[in-house]
């Protein structure tokens, strides 16, 4: 079974907001866009800058190094082809935002 991570409180990740999760080595970034949440590989594939420290627009986030940008909801790269990032599912169980680190991290959220 995938390891699930606790990445915060719902109350901690309000809209347009984004966290980090890391865990062996491997970083996950957590978006909240209008309520729903979605998670993604943090390092940009270009020059590994962190995406969730990036600019979120709608389902968009842009990095923050050099503004590739990437939709949250499907790791797709919309700078440029064949570039996109994982997607990891993410839930609310009960107050707390979980992430599922998969072993195939190309999982498409449920």
């Amino acid at each position: 079974m995938p390891p699930d991570r606790r990445v915060c409180s719902v109350d901690e990740l309000g809209p347009g907001q984004a966290r980090l999760v890391e865990d062996s080595g491997r970083q996950v970034a957590v978006f909240n866009v209008a309520g729903e949440l979605h998670a993604i590989d943090n390092l940009c594939p270009h020059r590994q800058g962190p995406l969730h420290e990036g600019w979120l627009e709608g389902f968009l986030v842009s990095c923050p190094w050099h503004g590739w940008q990437f939709d949250v909801r499907t790791g797709a790269c919309a700078t440029l082809a064949n570039r996109d990032v994982a997607t990891y599912p993410v839930r609310v169980d009960g107050d707390a935002i979980v992430v599922t680190l998969t072993d195939d991290p190309t999982a498409v959220e449920p």
